[in-house]
């Protein structure tokens, strides 16, 4: 897949992103599980297009973030993959409730800790933290984020939006004032609505852009300068 030329989109701070998020809820009447269907379905059809079908291990916080990666693995399982799910702190939401049912029915297991046996997976997905979330990082994300820091030399790992221990705005530790929190270096990066600031310091393989639901006025409003989607995709690779 040709990548689409990054310069001239708009990279969001944490507040803006925020505030469009308000806005499609706000003021364009989406729901949130429209917009995490649509998130969860552009990353999994990023990876379909990058990584070969195998076994992958999804892992998801209890927010937002940790539903696209639900959602995404739902799909994956449809795709081909073979998906399980490591789900550490449940959220207590209908939602996020519903999310775990759907993929529970659809036999992708649940497993209550990190495997040991990290090697059994071509790629892990990092669905931990999203653009809202504000350190510091508390266990187990934080031993499960070193033990991936661990092995991200042979085992590649896709982040949703941001990459796990990263600041929003700033990047990741080397590049702001928290040099004690872990983080991942993530070997693909997948920017939803838009890319955060954070992204500027990815030096992974392929950066992608999903989540096709931003209206035009609101594109034009916070100036973001989308690049057009190729066809009906719900995702396009920017590098």
């Amino acid at each position: 897949m040709t990548s689409t030329n990054s310069n001239q989109i708009k990279y969001l701070g944490q507040e803006e992103a925020i505030n469009i998020d308000k806005e499609l809820f706000n003021e364009y009447g989406f729901s949130v599980d429209q917009l995490m269907e649509l998130a969860g379905l552009s990353c999994a059809q990023a990876i379909y297009s990058f990584y070969p079908k195998g076994k992958v291990l999804v892992i998801v916080g209890p927010g937002n973030n940790g539903g696209d990666g639900i959602v995404a693995a739902r799909h994956l399982q449809l795709f081909g993959f073979s998906p399980e799910i490591l789900y550490p702190k449940p959220s207590k939401s209908d939602l996020m409730e519903r999310l775990v049912k759907q993929t529970t029915l659809m036999n992708i297991p649940y497993l209550k800790s990190l495997p040991t046996n990290l090697d059994e997976f071509s790629l892990i997905v990092d669905a931990m933290f999203g653009f809202s979330f504000k350190p510091p990082i508390r266990d187990p994300f934080n031993d499960i984020i070193k033990t991936l820091q661990s092995h991200q030399k042979t085992l590649p790992v896709f982040s949703i939006d941001i990459p796990s221990g990263w600041h929003v705005e700033d990047g990741p530790p080397a590049a702001s004032s928290s040099n004690d929190t872990p983080s991942i270096q993530p070997d693909s990066l997948i920017s939803l609505t838009a890319p955060k600031l954070c992204a500027k310091h990815f030096q992974g393989r392929a950066h992608f852009l999903g989540g096709r639901f931003v209206p035009e006025l609101l594109a034009k409003k916070y100036s973001l300068n989308l690049p057009e989607y190729p066809e009906s995709n719900g995702f396009l690779r920017l590098q």
